[in-house]
Formats: C-alpha cells, structure tokens, sequence
C-alpha cells in the first residue's frame, strides 16, 4: 500500500482492521503469535514515554490559562464544582462495574510473564498524605510517581496565575510545551495499527477465546458505563437542576457528540462543542467558552470511569486483591489524571500507567486492553463532550447566562 493512501486512511478505521486481523492472526497462528509481541511492546514503551512530560505540561498549562483566579467566580467555582462530582460519580461507577460484572475473572494467564505480585498496600493513610508532597519534584519525575507530579503541576498553574504579567513568559513556554507533546503523542499513535495487530494476535494466540471474550466484556461495560453516566447524572442535571427540556439539548448536542465519537478527541471536537452550546442552546458566548474550554482541558468523564474499570480488570486477570484503601487511591488518580489527560485520541491508555502503578495492578494490563482501546476511546470521548455541554447549560441556567427561548427555538438548526 502506498504511504499516501495508509495515512489517507482514518486512524480509527486502520485500527480497527488491525484489530481484526490480529484476531485473526492469532487464532490462526496459536502461540507463535507471540514472536510478534515485540512490536505491541514497543508501542507500550512509547506510551509509558509520554506520561510523566504529558501531564506536567498538560496541567500547568490548563491552570495558568485561567489567566485570573477571579474568573472562577460565580461561573468558575460552579463549574469546577461538577466536573469534580461528575467525575467521581463516574469513577466510583466503574469500579462497581468491574465488582459487579468481573470482566477480568477466569482469565488464564499463566501463559503471560510478569514479576511477582505486589504485597497488599500497607501504607497508612499519614504515609498517603505525606507521600502526596512533591519534596523533590525532580526525583518524582524520574520515578514517575504521578500523585505528587500532579499536585506539583498544579501549583506551578496557580503561581502562574498569581505572577500575572510576570507569569506570562512561563506559561507562554508551558502552553508551547503541552502542544508539542500532544504533536507527540499523536505521532506515536499513529503506531497504533502495529501495536494493536501484534497485541491482539499474541491475546489470540497465546490466552485463546477467554481472553476474547474478557475484552469484548471490558468492551461493553465500558460503553455500559458511558450510558448510564448519560443517562443518569447528565440527564439528572438536565432536567432537575437546569430545568430545561432534555430532549431539546441532545438535539441541540447531537453534531458534537457524532464529531466526537468519529474523532476520540475532545480538542477536535471544541468548536463543534462552542457552536452547539451557543447557537443551539442558548448559551451566551462568554461563558460557553470559559466552560467548555475549561471542560475539554479537565472533563474527562468516560475517561475517569474507564480507568476505575479498566483497573479492576487488570486487578482480577492477574490476581492482585484490592482493599478499600486502594479504591479511594483509585478514585483519586482517575478522577486527577483524567483532568491531565489530553483530549486527543489514546490519552486514557496513557494515563493507565499512573493508576495502575499506584495500587499494584501490572502495567502488562495496558498490552492486554490496547487492541480494543480504540473502540472504547470513541464513546468515552462522546461522553466527555456531552458532559462539556451539559455543565455550560447548568452553569448557565444558574447563573441566568442561557436564552432559554432561543434553545427551545434552536429545534430545528
């Protein structure tokens, strides 16, 4: 095939050939299929790459762009309010999906070689907390420990923010540095297909139809959860908080959700997003952009209830146990790292890494779910967008910034 013609190609439809065919390959070839999982592993190595850089830039430049701690005000701190609820509402969520369903549960994977597992976190909750601060920043990202990272990244935004002009230079490079990095992270996935094929010919191959069927389960709680995620709370704060009609707004969300679902980015997605929220919902220009700006940087819930699910299921396929302790440890990370994860495709198999590192769980589950990862990619970043869009008509309709009439009239655009 010429090079031409391979990247005329969308990513997700190569992907999703890769996916098939290293099925395919797989079955077809049995165990031998391993030989080619060095491919797949270089893929993960480049992933685990982009981590620590990604979201240090990603974080730092998401705050400071804030540009003044008094924007948050009456719009900000409401916002902000219940991108953090939905969040956990929607990580919390996919952890009761992965107890409940148990997609990873007797999946045999003697076949596959890691180290030992873990011992049960004893860390006390005094340890957590001091383990939180960042004492040496340098240290922490040369051992990728992501808690402190981000609590670090953090505080550089709101010094930023506070320098005001000063500040300017700094963030100015912080803002060139996170889209370098997304730059980046696109050129590695578009290491994807060959990841995925070789990936998902060694599932195949060496684990057989159980694992399969484990993937195509994660699969369908994933969207599962997306659903309900929705259904439930993004209706519920339709209908019951903004008092509007909830089927006018996902008529008048509909074309950023499509635009969303075909591209598994959020940042693609914005000015679809903007166009939505103001035109065919009411919403005044300034403080749509502010929100679903604001919400495309840190809104990241299909992504935050993917990470609590895709935990628990690399927790049971290798057998690592999980106390409450380490739940809230989960919740926490998924909730941070979703806010650090860029809205592009593949930025949830990214923050794998941080979260499953910090309970224990072997980063060999990233190998084991990025064949399917696209797939799942797609609908979380249509959740991530409807909840975008439904916070700036909350929001709105609380702060009385939303032409009600104008959505109601906006049936038809």
């Amino acid at each position: 095939m010429h090079v031409k013609t391979w990247f005329a190609i969308p990513l997700w439809k190569r992907v999703i050939a890769a996916l098939i065919f290293g099925v395919i390959a797989g079955i077809v070839w049995g165990p031998g299929a391993e030989s080619i999982k060095i491919v797949g592993d270089v893929f993960i190595a480049f992933i685990k790459m982009l981590v620590v850089p990604l979201i240090l830039l990603s974080i730092v430049s998401g705050v400071a762009s804030i540009g003044d701690l008094r924007k948050l005000g009456a719009v900000g701190w409401r916002a902000l309010l219940l991108f953090v609820v939905t969040s956990q509402f929607a990580v919390w969520l996919g952890l009761a999906l992965g107890s409940v369903f148990g997609p990873g549960i007797g999946v045999d994977t003697s076949a596959i070689a890691v180290g030992q597992p873990p011992a049960p976190n004893e860390t006390t909750w005094r340890e957590m907390v001091l383990g939180m601060i960042p004492q040496s920043p340098v240290q922490v990202m040369a051992d990728a420990n992501v808690l402190p990272l981000i609590i670090f990244a953090l505080l550089v935004g709101i010094g930023i923010v506070m320098a005001a002009e000063e500040g300017g230079p700094l963030a100015r490079i912080f803002d060139s540095g996170a889209v370098v990095m997304q730059k980046v992270t696109i050129v590695v996935m578009e290491l994807t297909p060959f990841g995925v094929f070789s990936l998902m010919a060694w599932v195949a191959g060496t684990l057989g139809h159980d694992a399969l069927f484990a993937l195509a389960k994660l699969v369908a709680l994933n969207y599962l959860g997306c659903l309900l995620i929705i259904g439930v709370v993004y209706v519920s704060l339709i209908h019951f908080v903004s008092k509007l009609p909830v089927t006018d707004f996902f008529r008048g969300m509909v074309d950023a959700m499509a635009v969303a679902y075909s591209t598994a980015s959020s940042n693609a997605t914005l000015p679809v997003t903007l166009r939505c929220t103001q035109r065919n919902l009411g919403v005044r220009p300034s403080t749509s952009s502010f929100i679903v700006s604001l919400g495309a940087t840190i809104n990241m819930d299909g992504t935050a209830m993917y990470l609590g699910l895709a935990t628990l299921f690399g927790a049971q396929i290798f057998g690592v146990s999980l106390d409450f302790g380490d739940y809230v440890m989960i919740s926490v990370l998924a909730t941070v790292g979703s806010i650090g994860a860029a809205g592009i495709p593949g930025a949830g198999l990214i923050m794998m890494a941080l979260v499953f590192g910090a309970v224990g769980v072997p980063l060999e589950t990233i190998a084991f779910v990025a064949g399917v990862d696209r797939i799942m990619d797609m609908m979380r970043t249509a959740t991530n967008v409807t909840g975008d869009g439904t916070v700036t008509v909350t929001v709105a309709s609380l702060v009385n910034e939303i032409d009600r009439a104008e959505m109601i009239s906006a049936d038809d655009v």
